[in-house]
């Protein structure tokens, strides 16, 4: 892979959600795993960047090998749909979670004490990870059948937790430098660990280096944003300890 493979696939439109331009549309069913891991489970397409689609089938396989079906239960966001889920939770549409999964009670919060506690969980619309098409949430489809709800929750992927045994798993598959990494892996006082949080250093690492902090504030300058003014007020420090890995 040739840094100039990646440049032409990198604008301020794909970094932010605003473009599916730099992105190939990739099919769990297209990687053979085996026939010995049947589940109920559908077969889902991804929007995915083309620099990730060998890698990341890659790894499927080596997953159905050692028994565990992964899946992609989120790839790509756009902006318009990462600004929805922000100003749902801003509004009580859709509930905010503390660390021990206990919904919070925003209103009882100042307006900046609510930006933190979104963020904890949900990204700022434009500076989500998967706007580029490097990152997803991932599972383990032999574990669940076709009524379960993901919730993506500490309780899922730790200890006894239904998806812990393949994400232990990966543990001894991350650290042969294989591209993937959790981001997200502890906390550093902004986003809250993440461990079904996938990245494909490589590419989204470029993404990463030029999501620069007036770019950001560029393209929320127009958005229909609960909150924008505060969370534009304290960009500075957003952008330090939610953005910046």
């Amino acid at each position: 892979m040739q840094k100039d493979d990646i440049d032409f696939l990198v604008d301020n439109n794909s970094l932010t959600g605003f473009s599916e331009d730099h992105l190939v549309e990739w099919r769990e069913d297209a990687v053979d795993i085996g026939d010995s891991l049947n589940t109920s489970i559908h077969i889902s397409k991804h929007k995915i960047h083309p620099l990730v689609v060998g890698p990341l089938t890659e790894l499927r396989k080596l997953a159905g090998m050692n028994g565990y079906d992964l899946r992609i239960c989120s790839s790509y966001r756009s902006f318009p749909q990462q600004l929805k889920i922000w100003n749902w939770k801003v509004n009580g549409l859709r509930p905010v979670y503390d660390d021990r999964d206990v919904v919070v009670d925003l209103e009882s919060m100042s307006k900046w004490r609510q930006i933190q506690a979104i963020m904890r969980w949900s990204a700022l619309p434009g500076a989500s990870r998967h706007h580029w098409g490097t990152d997803f949430d991932i599972y383990d489809a032999t574990k669940i059948h076709e009524d379960y709800r993901i919730r993506l929750s500490p309780q899922e992927v730790e200890g006894d937790g239904v998806f812990a045994a393949m994400h232990n798993w990966l543990d001894t598959i991350l650290c042969q430098d294989v591209g993937f990494y959790r981001p997200y892996d502890k906390d550093r006082g902004g986003i809250a660990p993440e461990r079904w949080h996938l990245s494909y250093r490589p590419v989204a690492q470029e993404f990463a280096d030029r999501l620069t902090q007036e770019v950001l504030e560029a393209r929320l300058g127009d958005a229909k944003m609960f909150l924008k003014d505060v969370v534009l007020e304290n960009l500075d420090d957003i952008y330090q300890r939610y953005i910046c890995l």
